[in-house]
Parts: structure tokens; C-alpha cells; sequence
């Protein structure tokens, strides 16, 4: 299996506009962030989570030609805002987006030209198929949701055979660990140092990791206010990463 990390940060991204502190200012490429999105290639098979407002630059950076299937975690804009840009990926034949049915609404609602009846040429081709919390399959691949809470708000993360993407976590309720456990990669949210409304802070993180004991750990969705990648990835437990953009992680 293989990841490749297409976006790190949280939903301003990193340098945020009009910041001006050590981490916004950093010459260290890995202190730039795109908003969160991960790339999952596995069994011949490559899985998008999450389509965030990056996404062009994303796949150019990456030189990424084509997909599978697209994973939602929810419905936040830097988690879908580059659905319109899936319209390359969409010429040839549908893309698949597999779902919550509120997060299935939601896109309809913002962007209704797309799922019209008689389509303007040129929209993406997009199929929305509705999920739950029960395993299922897309492009073939086996997928266990992981229930998710975001402050009040349920969302989803993904486990794809060994390893487990859980974003804009603030916690976990009780009877989700158990499809946690054996994990070989856990990527988890640690928006920043200190307590969050609504996501993990990095102390948070780290207990969490702690509990379920993946070989190894790789922090994403963080914001400028955790610190500069130099310094905090010297703070971390050795089986513990501070991602970056454009990181590519194979096990």
C-alpha cells in the first residue's frame, strides 16, 4: 500500500493570508500546507480522500492522471471544494464519490448543475453513491467507515486493509476503537498545541495514538499555531510523523 500526502493543513492552509509568524514566514517547504487530502493506492487500485479546494494543484503537482474512487469525509468546504475540478478525471467515464447521505445533499445543493437532468456540456460526471457506517466496497476495494466526531457534527474516517485516515477529529466515541485496532498507519488529526473546539489538539493526538497503537503515526490537518515542522518533529515519539505535503508513505 501507498499514500501520498496531497495536502496537510487545516481548512486557511499554511502560510495563512495576512499571517506573519515564524511558521507563515518559514522558507521550509514542509511548513507550506494545502488543505487536507490523502492518496491511497492499493490492490492495483488508487482511492481519493477528499477533494479539497487544492485539488488542481494537487494532481499537477503530483502528476496524478487518474483515480478510482473519491472518498468524502464531510462537508466542509476545504474537504469539497474541488469537486468541479474533478472534470478531467470525468471525460472518459464517471467518477464515483462514495458518501454520507446529508454530505450527498449538500454537494447537490452547491453545485445543482451538475445533476441536472440536461447537463451544460462540460460539467463533471459525477455519481454520488450514499454510505453508511457499514463496510463497502468502491473500485473494489474494501472500506470500513470509522465514525467520527467533529465537535457535534458525526463525520467519517476511512480503514483501507492496515491503515486508517481519521481528519477533523475532536473524538472518537467508545465503540469505534475496536475497528482500529492492527493498524500499520494511523493518520490523524493535531490541528495545533493547546485545546480546540473542534479538533484534536497535538497532546490530544498523541493520546490517542497512544491507545491505539498503530506501527506508525502521521499527523495531518495542522494549523500554523502547532509550531514549524523543524522543531516539532524532534518533539515526537520515533513511530510518531509530522506529515508535509507531497510526503509518500509505502508499507
Amino acid at each position: 500500500m501507498k499514500i501520498v500526502f496531497l495536502g496537510t493543513g487545516t481548512s486557511t492552509g499554511n502560510p495563512e493570508i495576512g499571517c506573519q509568524c515564524e511558521v507563515c514566514t518559514s522558507k521550509d517547504p514542509r511548513d507550506w500546507r494545502l488543505r487536507a487530502s490523502i492518496l491511497v493506492e492499493t490492490e492495483g487500485k488508487r482511492i481519493l480522500i477528499d477533494c479539497g479546494p487544492d485539488f488542481r494543484w494537487q494532481m499537477i503537482t503530483n502528476k496524478i492522471y487518474h483515480f478510482d474512487a473519491v472518498l468524502v469525509t464531510h462537508e466542509h468546504y476545504d474537504h469539497v471544494g474541488g469537486l468541479d475540478d474533478l472534470r478531467p478525471f470525468g471525460r472518459y467515464k464517471d467518477v464515483d464519490i462514495y458518501a454520507e447521505d446529508n454530505v450527498v445533499e449538500a454537494i447537490k445543493t452547491r453545485i445543482p448543475y451538475v445533476f441536472r437532468e440536461h447537463k451544460y456540456p462540460g460539467v463533471p460526471n459525477l455519481v454520488l453513491h450514499t454510505i453508511g457506517t457499514k463496510p463497502f466496497e468502491a473500485a473494489g476495494v474494501m472500506i470500513t467507515p470509522i465514525r467520527v466526531m467533529h465537535a457535534k457534527l458525526p463525520i467519517l474516517g476511512f480503514r483501507i486493509g492496515n491503515m486508517a485516515y481519521l481528519t477533523d477529529l475532536k473524538y472518537l466515541p467508545e465503540e469505534e476503537y475496536a475497528k482500529l485496532e492492527n493498524l500499520d498507519v494511523l493518520v490523524i488529526d493535531a490541528l495545533r498545541k493547546g485545546e480546540h473546539q473542534s479538533h484534536e489538539s497535538l497532546e490530544e493526538a498523541l493520546a490517542n495514538i497512544s491507545r491505539i497503537q498503530p506501527k506508525e503515526a502521521y499527523l495531518i490537518h495542522m494549523s500554523h499555531r502547532i509550531g514549524l515542522h523543524a522543531v516539532v518533529e524532534k518533539e515526537l515519539p520515533p513511530h510518531v510523523h509530522y506529515s508535509y505535503d507531497g510526503l509518500t508513505v509505502t508499507f
